[in-house]
């Protein structure tokens, strides 16, 4: 089922997108264009994998050099079932994050965060800058964050509801890839993770210093912070053109949420469900496993242990098993897509690689690469394979083993090159809209009208983006 506006009763209904001039600028006639050609011509995003499928099968007749129907099939199916691991941590990275930003003193913060937007301007200032600070310290905590700052903001300032959510969305993608909970760069910094193709290489880790930390990854994306919001100010909807949220649906769906359930008996049951000590003997003993591993091997972190620490980090900021309890709840409601659609994108993921598919797109970068150029050839390459496969670790396993190969032979950056990777699936998630899912569920915005939005972004951010990884990577990343 599509998720236009229309049939959401959080946002007012919509008026036509005008294309005429009347009073608009030239950005904002040329956004309100591509707004109009995502709503009306882009599927559902359960439709778009099925036709990634189809188009993936053809392209792997036509080109790879195992193609057949029983790899095709055979690839397709194992894919789907391979991917379940992954993707239910991807899946608990999300409900952990959205619980946490669910606990109350969360929310109080984002409310008081949120009255310091004034007007339309500052409101998508407000909403992209937390967004993408929050994301740089986890993605599935940046991811709920900003679409729920984007509802408290919509409820005082008159804004366009898809613009904000896409600003929110577009904070996300920033740092989603190339922050601290990087798929790729906990990947490459973990020894013995299945994933750390660097290390089955060249019997090396590459530490976070040198990849999320390193001086052109943080100065790359604090110009970034700067460049985005200032496009999305300059492309903002005309007065005419603004589908603004109900201030009214979106108070009375918080209210819901907030809702307190009713107190049955105060029996032994209840009061070990509201049982602060119960959550508090979690939280410390799960504390204390950390320090103890930390301690003796150092700190450290993969994608179990973000999720460990959310996990702790959510159950002491609500307070008791039955408030975290009914936080996780509300955050499935979320993951319904996710769960459906990612193994899907794992079929594509094994027809891709069964059928040498994969390889064959890297290497047409790679055979015309040379030391300086492998990043931003690498970084188109994972643009486009973005749009099959929108999963860091998923996608990792695909290029990866073609690249850093490369790169060895080439005496590239191996922090360099691996980032860029990051950086193209940062780029190309702009029009993908798999991750954007879980961002308009808990907006309630159709999917289209954000993408219409972030098209932009990807235009102009990705070229930036392109920019860096030929000219300033090549030069000062190390590694």
């Amino acid at each position: 089922m599509k998720t236009h506006e229309t049939s959401s009763p959080i946002v007012a209904p919509p008026q036509p997108l005008s294309a005429k001039a009347d009073g608009t600028t030239l950005m904002q006639r040329a956004v309100a264009s591509c707004v109009y050609l995502f709503e009306r011509l882009m599927p559902d995003p359960f439709v778009i994998v099925i036709l990634l499928t189809v188009l993936t099968a053809l392209a792997a007749f036509g080109f790879a050099p195992k193609a057949t129907p029983e790899i095709i099939l055979g690839g397709w199916y194992k894919g789907i079932f391979g991917i379940f691991t992954f993707a239910f941590q991807m899946v608990l990275v999300l409900v952990t994050g959205y619980a946490l930003a669910d606990a109350p003193v969360i929310k109080a913060g984002l409310s008081r965060v949120s009255r310091l937007a004034v007007g339309p301007c500052s409101a998508v200032v407000l909403v992209f800058t937390v967004g993408a600070i929050a994301t740089f310290l986890n993605w599935g905590f940046g991811l709920v964050v900003g679409a729920m700052l984007s509802k408290q903001v919509a409820r005082q300032v008159h804004v366009d509801f898809a613009w904000l959510v896409a600003a929110a969305y577009s904070s996300w993608v920033l740092w989603a890839f190339t922050g601290m909970s990087s798929s790729i760069a906990l990947s490459i910094a973990s020894p013995g993770n299945p994933l750390n193709i660097v290390e089955q290489h060249t019997h090396l880790t590459v530490p976070l210093a040198h990849t999320v930390f390193s001086s052109w990854n943080l100065l790359t994306g604090l110009a970034a912070m700067i460049l985005i919001p200032a496009i999305f100010i300059l492309m903002r909807p005309a007065a005419k053109d603004i589908i603004a949220a109900k201030a009214d649906a979106l108070a009375a769906e918080e209210a819901v949420e907030s809702a307190e359930p009713a107190r049955q008996r105060d029996s032994l049951a209840d009061r070990l469900d509201r049982s602060r000590l119960c959550a508090l003997v979690f939280v410390v003993a799960g504390a204390a496993y950390l320090v103890m591993q930390w301690v003796r091997h150092g700190i450290s972190l993969d994608i179990n242990t973000v999720i460990f620490i959310f996990l702790l980090a959510g159950l002491c900021l609500h307070g008791s098993p039955k408030r975290y309890v009914t936080a996780v709840a509300q955050a499935a409601k979320v993951t319904g897509p996710m769960l459906l659609q990612y193994p899907f994108y794992g079929g594509i993921m094994g027809i891709m690689a069964a059928t040498g598919l994969a390889e064959v797109v890297a290497d047409a970068y790679i055979h015309i690469a040379s030391r300086t150029t492998l990043p931003f050839l690498s970084y188109l390459a994972s643009g486009l394979i973005t749009l099959f496969i929108p999963s860091g670790g998923g996608h990792w396993a695909v290029q990866g083993p073609f690249t850093i190969p490369a790169a060895m032979n080439l005496g590239a950056s191996m922090s360099g090159t691996s980032m860029a990777i990051a950086a193209g699936e940062m780029a190309g998630s702009l029009l993908q809209p798999f991750w954007a899912i879980p961002v308009v569920a808990i907006a309630g915005v159709g999917v289209q009208r954000v993408l219409g939005f972030t098209l932009v972004i990807f235009l102009t951010a990705g070229s930036f983006l392109g920019f860096v990884y030929l000219l300033i990577v090549p030069a000062f990343a190390g590694l």
